[in-house]
């Protein structure tokens, strides 16, 4: 039988490790036949991924819910929308798993690659403003203990001394607050994802995605994307970034200022959310890192 390449093996082991351990136990009694008896779940997974034939085969076992393939797929950072069918996430994740395909939301930077980004001499601020929201909204999720995985390195070092951020939070009514100190703006980010337990998915489509870089070495990054609690989305984001590369340190970017706006599903009115587009253009991006 054909069995699972390498990417798709890493890719069914983290899903099989979102199911809770009654639905792993039965998806390996049923794959089985009930012929092998496992001790736990860690010889179930190494059972159900043996006896596989094939991804799309696995995706489309009923024990695999699409809420555990929209959970991965978010994780690592490929944004669907919330409404997306079973069928429609199993082919993304599919996509995401074969080979040679290079795409948005496919094989997202860890930390160290974006510190590693080169300001070469044909640099590409939408190449950078894409890799730096991979690696940024995956770290920040990373921080969400219902997705059960170990978090990422979170903290102050990746931010200015003197960062700024400015929340926007709009719904029955208006609240805005404003942190300033690596601390506090790594502390409030992270109250999102730790303690409120939401998950952005960014839109990194042209529409969703919009990257300025000054001939002063400041880059502005703006982006969509939706917010949700577990399956359920309950809003849309626009976050704007002021990305600047500390002297001496040619391949390392640390965030200057945000601005964050977050419109509650309440006051969206019936509007369409999946994969908003942004509001800001370039003269706002502008005034609003100046």
């Amino acid at each position: 039988m054909p069995g699972l390449s390498e990417t798709e093996q890493a890719g069914c082991t983290k899903i099989l490790n979102l199911m809770s351990k009654g639905d792993l136990l039965s998806l390996c009694d049923t794959v089985t036949g009930k012929m092998i008896v496992v001790e736990d779940e860690t010889e179930a997974i190494k059972t159900v991924l043996s006896f596989t034939q094939n991804a799309e085969e696995f995706l489309k076992r009923k024990k695999v819910y699409r809420e555990l393939i929209f959970k991965y797929l978010a994780k690592e950072g490929v944004s669907m929308p919330p409404n997306s069918e079973k069928h429609q996430l199993v082919k993304r994740a599919l996509e995401l798993w074969s080979p040679g395909k290079e795409m948005v939301g496919r094989s997202p930077p860890t930390a160290s690659d974006i510190t590693e980004l080169k300001a070469k001499e044909d640099f590409d601020p939408q190449v950078l403003g894409q890799h730096f929201c991979q690696w940024f909204y995956k770290l920040l999720n990373s921080q969400n203990p219902s997705l059960g995985q170990q978090p990422q390195e979170w903290g102050p070092q990746h931010f200015w001394p003197d960062v700024k951020l400015n929340l926007l939070v709009r719904g029955s009514s208006e609240q805005m607050e404003e942190f300033l100190g690596a601390e506090m703006v790594s502390l409030r980010l992270q109250a999102l994802t730790k303690e409120e337990q939401l998950l952005l998915c960014p839109n990194l489509e042209p529409r969703g995605l919009k990257v300025l870089a000054s001939p002063h070495g400041l880059v502005r990054v703006a982006v969509a994307g939706t917010i949700h609690r577990s399956s359920t989305c309950l809003g849309i984001f626009e976050q704007v970034f002021g990305l600047i590369r500390p002297p001496l340190q040619d391949n390392n970017w640390k965030i200057k200022v945000m601005h964050m706006k977050i419109k509650v599903q309440d006051a969206l009115e019936g509007t369409e959310i999946a994969a908003p587009a942004l509001t800001y253009n370039s003269t706002d991006l502008q005034l609003l890192c100046s």
